[in-house]
């Protein structure tokens, strides 16, 4: 076992035998890490910072950033089409620059778009053209379309090609049960469910089992093994002493319930904590609306609604802080321009992606757009695509988290800044 393996498999962290009472105390035994900490805690350092949203399931894109002014749209989805904008009325598209509109259940992203904070890509995805969900979602994770092999994730590369010394367990952080695919990787990730639960929880037994793993962990022979527990009892410390659950939303946020909600509550939590996080990353599931998809009502209407309150109350929490922050979204692929005979659509192609900070070029729709008439569809069922995925994830990489290897976060891709669309600020 691995001390990677320890903390990307939450070892620790998953060690729930009952209710929480308080968390016990832990040995420091890594005072290099412990003093990065308190550097953290204690100064008011800026800190470039990434948030990616992974919408699971393959979200349609055509009903999200409607091409109103296309009359192909319109004949392509007879019954689930989002009517066009028409002032006054909510239960039409909200116009963006008279061909575009979003979604009425996106009207939190509004405010955003005129303030020029959330840019837009359309036609934007894999260039692979599997329709697998599971293999969509390794290769965008992955950023190696069409690799199977490749070993970790891009997320991860980010921080392997910029290593810091004296970084914390929590420069990379997955909101989530398990560690997502594109944080895998040999740089420091942590993932945890809920911050209130990264510990060992075992009631009036805490402070025995506390004791009990400790002692099991020092007092192992092999030096892997016990090294990795104490790595993971500092974590735990760590994430103690920043005490994440003493700060509330501010700026009157109001985040919805749900479970993206909470974790990008939590995400701002832990900004606010200064625990040294870099990059932050959660996914909400429920996009693969085969039946029954509906338009301004309806399963899709349902998680647009929490997905951009969700996202607006973290843009709003976090204040002044998003000059220094982007919030990326992206899914594995899109959905067929006709819908089907159950009123729903199937697996897609091109989609399209948000991207939210204070140095954002916002209020814009970028990429080519490839039209919806036959010829122009890809295998004449799908929007086509003119925007690879990883020159999307490039420019915030490069512009944005200043890393300049590209060729190692991104292996085998010539990821140029000649194919930016230029939508961060240099």
């Amino acid at each position: 076992m691995s001390r990677r393996f320890f903390l990307k498999s939450s070892g620790l962290a998953a060690a729930s035998l009952a209710s929480l009472t308080s968390m016990p105390k832990f040995l420091l035994r890594a005072s290099s890490l412990r003093d990065a900490l308190d550097s953290n805690l204690s100064a008011s350092q800026k800190r470039k910072i990434l948030i990616a949203i992974f919408q699971r399931g393959a979200a349609d894109g055509l009903n999200i950033v409607v091409p109103f002014a296309e009359q192909n749209y319109y004949r392509l989805r007879p019954t689930i089409a989002i009517p066009a904008p028409k002032a006054g009325d909510a239960t039409t598209a909200i116009d963006l620059d008279g061909f575009f509109a979003l979604h009425p259940s996106l009207e939190a992203f509004k405010p955003l778009y005129d303030a020029k904070h959330l840019a837009i890509i359309h036609a934007a995805g894999s260039p692979d053209n599997t329709r697998s969900h599971f293999d969509a979602q390794d290769f965008m994770e992955s950023g190696t379309p069409g690799v199977k092999s490749t070993p970790d994730g891009w997320l991860n590369r980010i921080m392997q090609t910029q290593r810091e010394s004296g970084a914390t367990p929590f420069r990379g952080i997955a909101l989530s049960p398990q560690m997502p695919r594109s944080l895998y990787g040999s740089a420091p990730t942590v993932a945890l469910a809920n911050v209130n639960d990264f510990g060992i929880r075992a009631g009036k037994f805490t402070d025995a089992m506390t004791e009990a793993f400790e002692t099991l962990y020092a007092g192992n022979s092999q030096d892997a093994v016990r090294a990795t527990g104490a790595e993971s009892f500092e974590a735990v410390q760590f994430l103690k002493k920043a005490n994440p659950q003493q700060f509330q939303p501010e700026n009157g946020a109001v985040y919805p319930n749900g479970p993206l909600g909470n974790s990008l509550k939590q995400i701002a939590q832990l900004i606010k904590s200064n625990v040294g996080m870099e990059i932050a990353f959660t996914d909400i599931g429920g996009w693969d609306h085969h039946v029954g998809e509906g338009n301004v009502q309806g399963q899709l209407a349902n998680r647009l609604r929490e997905f951009s309150q969700a996202i607006a109350a973290l843009y709003t929490d976090l204040g002044d802080r998003m000059e220094d922050i982007v919030i990326l979204t992206m899914s594995e692929f899109g959905r067929t321009t006709r819908e089907n005979g159950n009123r729903g659509t199937d697996h897609g192609h091109a989609n399209c992606m948000f991207v939210l900070g204070g140095n954002v070029k916002g209020g814009k729709v970028y990429g080519q757009w490839p039209g919806l008439d036959e010829r122009q569809l890809y295998e004449n069922r799908d929007l086509a695509l003119t925007t690879d995925f990883r020159d999307v994830f490039s420019e915030i990489v490069s512009k944005h988290l200043g890393c300049t290897n590209l060729s190692r976060v991104f292996p085998g891709y010539d990821a140029s800044p000649g194919k930016f669309r230029n939508f961060i600020r240099a």
